[in-house]
C-alpha cells in the first residue's frame, strides 16, 4: 500500500519536518478552502484521524494498528482522493502532514481540540483540550472544531470537560466555526471500565445536554453513534454526523447501521475514522465507496 505515498514523497516529508518547520505555517496559508461546508447534496462526508492523539491506536484485535504513521497517511490519502470524500477530521500532527503533503486543497478541515482523556488512563473521562484551540482554528484558516464529550455521572471529571467543551462552542461561535460536539454517554462497570450506554434514553439525554452548551447552538453540530431507533434523533433540531466507531469486523453490518439513521432529515452526513481506514479486508478504496453510495442513496 505505497501508491499514495511513495518513498520520493515520505523522504520529502521527513526532510520538510526535519529542516523547514516554517513550512507548516505555510501550507496552512496557502490551502484552498472550499467555499461551503456542505457539498452540493448538501450533505458532509469526513474522514477521522485524531485517535492516535488520544492513544487510541487498536482496530479490532490489532492493538496498534494505527501506530505505524506511514500506513495511515497512506490511508488517509486514498480516502481524500475519493470526490464524495469531502474532508477530514484531525488532530494539529495528522492535518499538518496532509497539509504538507498538499492533500486538503478544497476539502473541509475540523481540527480536534481535547485529546488530553488517553484512553485506558484513571483520567479519562476529564478530557482535557490539548490540541487546536478556538484562536488557533480561526488563525490556521480551518473549518471548525471538534470535541469529545463523554458523560459519566458517577464521575465528577465529567465536569470540567462539560464547563471547557461549553466554552469552546461559545469561543468557535464568535468566529463563526462549526462547533462539533460528540457527546457519548458512558458509565462504569463492575471492574471500572467504561462502557458506552446505547439505550435511547441515555442517548437522547446526551444530544439535549450537548445542545445546550455555549451561548449559542447557531454554529453547533453534532457527531453521534448511529441510533437503533432514529426516533433519538427527534431530541434535536441540530445538524448531526454519524460517527463510525470502532469496527465490528463486518463492513456490510456496519454501513447497514448507518443506513437507516442516515435518511432522517437532521443527518448530514458521515464522520468515520477507523472503519474505513482499515476495513478487514484491506480495501481502503472500496470502503470508501461504500460508504459514499450509503449516503447517497439515503439522501
Amino acid at each position: 500500500m505505497r501508491s499514495h505515498l511513495t518513498d520520493e514523497r515520505w523522504r520529502g516529508l521527513l526532510r520538510v519536518r526535519g529542516t523547514d518547520p516554517g513550512a507548516v505555517a505555510r501550507a496552512y496559508g496557502q490551502r484552498r478552502r472550499r467555499a461551503r461546508l456542505l457539498s452540493a447534496d448538501d450533505t458532509l462526508f469526513l474522514v477521522a484521524a485524531d485517535h492516535p492523539a488520544r492513544g487510541a491506536l487498536g482496530v479490532g484485535a490489532d492493538r496498534t494498528a494505527m501506530a505505524d504513521r506511514r500506513e495511515l497517511l497512506e490511508r488517509l490519502l486514498i480516502a481524500l482522493d475519493n470526490p464524495a470524500v469531502d474532508g477530514v477530521l484531525g488532530s494539529p500532527d495528522v492535518v499538518e502532514e496532509l497539509l504538507l503533503l498538499d492533500a486538503l486543497h478544497d476539502k473541509v478541515v475540523i481540527g480536534s481540540m481535547n485529546r488530553g482523556g488517553l484512553a485506558g488512563a484513571d483520567w479519562e473521562i476529564e478530557d482535557r483540550f490539548t490540541g487546536y484551540d478556538a484562536r488557533s482554528l480561526v488563525d490556521f484558516g480551518l473549518d471548525g472544531g471538534k470535541m469529545l464529550l463523554r458523560l459519566v455521572d458517577s464521575d465528577p471529571r465529567t465536569i470540567p470537560t462539560l464547563q471547557a467543551c461549553a466554552r469552546a462552542v461559545s469561543e468557535l461561535a464568535a468566529h463563526g466555526l462549526m462547533a462539533m460536539v460528540e457527546p457519548l454517554p458512558y458509565h462504569r462497570d463492575d471492574s471500572g471500565s467504561l462502557v458506552m450506554h446505547r439505550d435511547s434514553a441515555s442517548l437522547q439525554r446526551a444530544i439535549t445536554v450537548a445542545s445546550g452548551l455555549g451561548v449559542t447552538s447557531a454554529y453547533t453540530w453534532l457527531k453521534i453513534p448511529a441510533p437503533q431507533d432514529v426516533s433519538v434523533l427527534d431530541a434535536t433540531t441540530l445538524p448531526v454526523l454519524l460517527l463510525g466507531g470502532a469496527p465490528s469486523g463486518d463492513s456490510a453490518a456496519d454501513l447497514a447501521a448507518w443506513g437507516g439513521a442516515l435518511r432522517n432529515d437532521v443527518v448530514r452526513g458521515l464522520v468515520v475514522g477507523r472503519s474505513l481506514l482499515y476495513p478487514p479486508d484491506g480495501d481502503v478504496a472500496g470502503a470508501v465507496d461504500a460508504a459514499a453510495r450509503i449516503l447517497k442513496e439515503a439522501r
